[in-house]
């Protein structure tokens, strides 16, 4: 006989693993799903397989709100092994040249202030942005190395948090989009040694930070003793993710309209922007976004019981 398919939960909320070495963020998630059993599932922005740390994974109908995650500024601390530089910008790569380090704290700290503020990025060619449908990291294991534009991104905190030649741990604050080995990369290219990423943990994610992780062997710990519903304590709310936007409480004759589609209005609401929206009875029920006229015009729904 053949074993039936497996039937999955409708599981909604947010869980924000630790992510460990080694893992890509899909293989990470596919693997959480499966203890979950969770019929929808998407992640919120990939981390390298070496890097480590807040990996916020979104189910059912959190998967909506997915984007503004992935939108959000991110923290790091990262191990910068200066004088070697590698082929992918990271200690997966292979050596390319190495050079000794000759350099005093007050030297490192002088060419990190060229790299706080608004700095001007090119992406790795071992990254997940496409051209013409292929990730680069595809192009660039076939030994391609294609034009890449640079993009303009936000260093907020770039802090000197120790430093033992050739090593370098910092601490980066900066917007999406930014990739950490380019910056060390360009970091080690200034001060005449190359450089490469020898560690990375990503400490925050939007309103994430690594206190609010749970780490794969919990998940899988607690699955072993109580299968898939003993995951379900680790669940954020869906709308957890957005928790610094303002928050709204709609009548229920409100709710109602709003549920199908039309914008109503709400007490208090502030005069433009993004909010959330709950109705009469506490439930977040979507998003929505404040108009000209005061209205707030539903933008996303979660999905009633």
């Amino acid at each position: 006989m053949t074993q039936g398919k497996r039937i999955r939960r409708k599981v909604d909320g947010i869980l924000v693993l630790d992510k460990p070495h080694g893992l890509t963020s899909n293989a990470a998630l596919q693997k959480v799903r499966w203890l979950l059993n969770a019929e929808k599932a998407g992640h919120t922005g990939s981390l390298d397989p070496l890097a480590t740390g807040v990996l916020p994974l979104c189910f059912g109908e959190a998967t909506k709100f997915s984007q503004y995650l992935l939108d959000a500024d991110k923290g790091y601390e990262t191990l910068m092994h200066l004088g070697v530089t590698t082929t992918t910008g990271d200690a997966e790569g292979e050596v390319l040249e190495r050079r000794a380090v000759q350099l005093g704290r007050d030297a490192l700290e002088s060419v990190l202030a060229d790299f706080r503020g608004e700095i001007s990025q090119v992406p790795p060619m071992y990254s997940a942005l496409k051209r013409d449908g292929q990730p680069l990291y595809k192009l660039a294991r076939a030994g391609e190395v294609v034009e890449r534009e640079a993009r303009s991104v936000t260093i907020a905190r770039l802090e000197l948090l120790a430093f033992e030649p050739p090593f370098a741990r910092l601490a980066v604050a900066c917007s999406k989009g930014t990739y950490v080995r380019s910056l060390v990369e360009d970091i080690g290219r200034a001060l005449g040694f190359g450089a490469h990423v020898a560690e990375l943990r990503r400490t925050q994610a939007g309103p994430f930070g690594l206190a609010r992780t749970v780490s794969l062997a919990a998940l899988e710990q607690a699955h072993a003793e109580g299968g898939s519903e003993a995951l379900d304590p680790f669940l954020l709310p869906a709308d957890s993710g957005l928790e610094h936007w303002p928050l709204l409480q709609l009548s229920e004759h409100s709710s109602y309209y709003w549920l199908h589609g039309q914008p109503v209005r709400a007490p208090q609401s502030p005069k433009f922007g993004m909010v959330r929206v709950q109705d009469h009875t506490g439930r977040f029920i979507g998003i929505g976004e404040v108009g000209d006229d005061g209205r707030i015009a539903p933008r996303r729904l979660i999905r009633s019981e």
